[in-house]
């Protein structure tokens, strides 16, 4: 038995209609991602209210639970439906009374649902709730022995671990002690028959080895002799002539079997201690407490022989390193298929993080993305995801790009270049990625569109994840006199023209069967957006690729400088170069540049570029250069975005845009703009 659907309707960032959640789950491990506030720890309470937890925490719905609509208005009903399917004929049997039957499928759907009665939660009766089975919720109500059954374990976020595995008056660890089958195997102690060695000892029950001990503390001559004493020399002397009474020293476990063994298993405690040595180091952290506290919950859910194997985890990586984060993903993975060993059942497990560390271990068709009040999942036909899309995902998404679950936009790129230019430049246009909770993700010149494809649901019709994803692409197309001045051909009659077997294309290339060369390059643009979609939007470079169009819109010479010193950034990170000289010599060249070829904006963009293809610079180490040169621009009194903007690609600025919620408005054909920043939430 596993919970396959979970219905909100009404409550928190949940409202009903088309506005409520429906999550379909599957029966091993799921995982919410978001940002803050987009609804996770709601989905893990509104399954511990349903559902309730196995540590027997209380539980009461909070005037914030009912949610609030757009216009204010507050709601008077919460409904959360649970739908549990593959039950085994036993579970059917426990649970005959509450099943539901459609066709061959047989299902216990639970509804729980909270209607207020008065505005205070400080009156007796605010809020009255019921638990009623069937498809519309008006089968029979679930008896408190039913909806134990379901209970499931709870983590709660930022938990103390050793507090929860410490003795003590219903500690938890004497709950999941009290329900491992084995806890009270064994034999009674039977004082006619003492153990004569420790085999027999062993075979003891833990009832029978309090017995035994119990047995062995009134036997010691110390307690015996103090109790003598206190009887003969004390009581004998205080009590009348006729009183029959006597003090016994003992150890206190009267009460009943059940009673007993409880106040034993709450003298228990759970720690740590070196492997190695078998003897305690001391203090251990919460994160290495954390590990010994799931160990033992997912102890009692695999090991139980009834009831449902649920185990809810808010941030499971909180105090974990990153290397342990991983390893612990990598064991709730196991447990949720069963294959830990043989004898542990396989656990369902329902987990919240913010971790990326997290999310890149995951495999994408277990993650449900939690954003604008709706749940998104990512499994198979879901998404417009192919098979092929999923096998490179596994083995690409690491988590420097699993920020992208996190975030309020995205914007993918193809290089580090952009990674490194875009928060720069995006900062100086008024609209800062830090503060929009913008993701750039570097994929590294492959997979641009299977990372888009994520957030693109298969339904077109369907609602589209709310996170506005730009894709930066490079036109890939050279001018023509770009081939000659990087030294690819010789002239336009040079027979590498025709060669099939070259890598790179000039715009000469897409005049063909009579289209202009405009013609031509507006059909390549077509194929390189053709996939966009919902909130996915690609843009193309204007002309060739990043460092060529900057140069061509306006920053030539701030990209020739930084191309030059990265040219010598070895020899000027070692102090054989300065870096004034070098810039100072970089500013001298390109003025005798653009003495020659100012005026032809290609050849002279196609000069700066040289220093990347024939000068080998590095266009990583340029973009460092770049980004703080036009950062140092930016502190300079009187800057203007509207006029740095116009010296930039448009590509670059309405990626931003659209990723940011930034409004921009052209205010001249030559593509002068005014930015005013606006955020995405407004």
């Amino acid at each position: 038995m596993y919970l396959a659907h979970l219905t909100l309707c009404n409550f928190r960032q949940f409202g009903d209609n088309e506005e409520k959640l429906e999550l379909t789950l599957s029966g091993g491990l799921t995982v919410l991602v978001g940002r803050n506030d987009s609804g996770k720890s709601a989905v893990i309470d509104a399954l511990r209210y349903v559902l309730l937890t196995r540590d027997q925490s209380y539980i009461r719905v909070q005037p914030e639970d009912f949610h609030i609509n757009a216009s204010g208005t507050q709601s008077d009903e919460i409904l959360i439906r649970c739908q549990l399917s593959d039950l085994s004929d036993d579970e059917k049997g426990a649970f005959a009374e509450y099943l539901t039957y459609d066709g061959a499928e047989v299902s216990l759907i639970v509804n729980w649902a909270a209607r207020r009665r008065g505005e205070s939660p400080s009156a007796r009766r605010w809020v009255d709730v019921s638990v009623r089975s069937g498809a519309d919720g008006t089968g029979p109500t679930l008896e408190a022995s039913a909806r134990e059954l379901l209970s499931s374990a709870y983590l709660r976020p930022l938990r103390d671990a050793a507090r929860e595995m410490s003795s003590g008056r219903g500690s938890r660890l004497s709950q999941i002690l009290a329900n491992v089958p084995e806890i009270s195997r064994g034999e009674a102690f039977d004082e006619n028959a003492l153990p004569a060695n420790a085999d027999a000892v062993s075979k003891l029950s833990l009832l029978g080895l309090a017995d035994y001990l119990r047995h062995s503390v009134k036997s010691h001559e110390g307690v015996g002799g103090a109790e003598t004493a206190i009887n003969n020399q004390y009581l004998s002397s205080l009590f009348l002539r006729g009183d029959s009474l006597r003090g016994r020293i003992d150890l206190i476990e009267g009460g009943s079997d059940e009673t007993r063994m409880r106040r034993i298993l709450e003298r228990l405690e759970l720690g740590l201690f070196e492997a190695s040595t078998s003897s305690a180091r001391g203090h251990y952290g919460l994160g290495s407490n954390n590990i010994l506290y799931m160990a033992c919950e997912l102890l009692l859910l695999g090991r139980e022989p009834d009831g449902l194997p649920l185990l809810l985890i808010e941030e499971p990586e909180a105090h974990l390193h990153p290397q342990r984060q991983l390893r612990l993903m990598d064991f709730l993975a196991s447990a949720a298929s069963g294959t830990i060993t043989e004898s542990i059942r396989p656990v369902q497990v329902i987990l919240s993080t913010h971790s990326p560390n997290l999310a890149s271990t995951i495999s994408l068709e277990n993650i449900v993305v939690l954003e604008g009040g709706r749940g998104y999942s990512l499994a198979k036909g879901e998404t417009k995801l192919d098979a092929g899309d999923y096998r490179f995902l596994e083995r690409f998404l690491d988590v420097t790009k699993a920020n992208l679950f996190f975030a309020h936009g995205v914007i993918i790129v193809e290089g580090d270049a952009e990674a490194l230019l875009l928060p720069t430049i995006a900062r100086l246009l008024g609209a800062d990625l830090t503060e929009h909770g913008v993701s750039v993700v570097n994929v590294g010149g492959t997979g641009l569109r299977r990372f888009s494809k994520i957030f693109q649901r298969s339904a077109d019709d369907s609602p589209p994840i709310s996170v506005s994803v730009a894709c930066l692409a490079d036109m890939d197309v050279m001018p023509d006199c770009a081939p000659a001045i990087l030294g690819l051909v010789e002239g336009d009659e040079d027979e590498k023209w025709k060669s099939s077997k070259r890598r790179w294309k000039a715009c000469r290339d897409f005049v063909d069967g009579g289209k202009s060369v405009d013609q031509g390059l507006a059909e390549r643009r077509e194929n390189l957006i053709a996939l966009d979609g919902q909130s996915v939007r690609t843009f193309v470079a204007d002309h060739w690729t990043l460092e060529y169009d900057l140069a061509f819109c306006g920053l030539a010479e701030e990209v020739y400088v930084a191309a030059s010193l990265a040219k010598c950034d070895a020899a000027i990170m070692d102090g054989k170069k300065v870096a004034a000289e070098v810039e100072a010599a970089a500013k001298a060249e390109f003025e005798d540049i653009v003495a020659v070829d100012g005026k032809n904006y290609a050849v002279l963009s196609s000069r700066v570029y040289a220093l990347f293809h024939s000068g080998h610079a590095s266009k990583a180490i340029a973009a460092q250069y770049l980004a703080n040169a036009l950062a140092a621009e930016g502190e300079m009194e009187g800057f203007d975005s509207a006029v740095f903007a116009a010296r930039l690609p448009r590509y670059l600025v309405e990626a931003i845009a659209h990723a940011t919620g930034v409004q921009i408005k052209w205010t001249s054909a030559d593509g002068a703009c005014s930015v005013a920043a606006k955020d995405t939430d407004d």
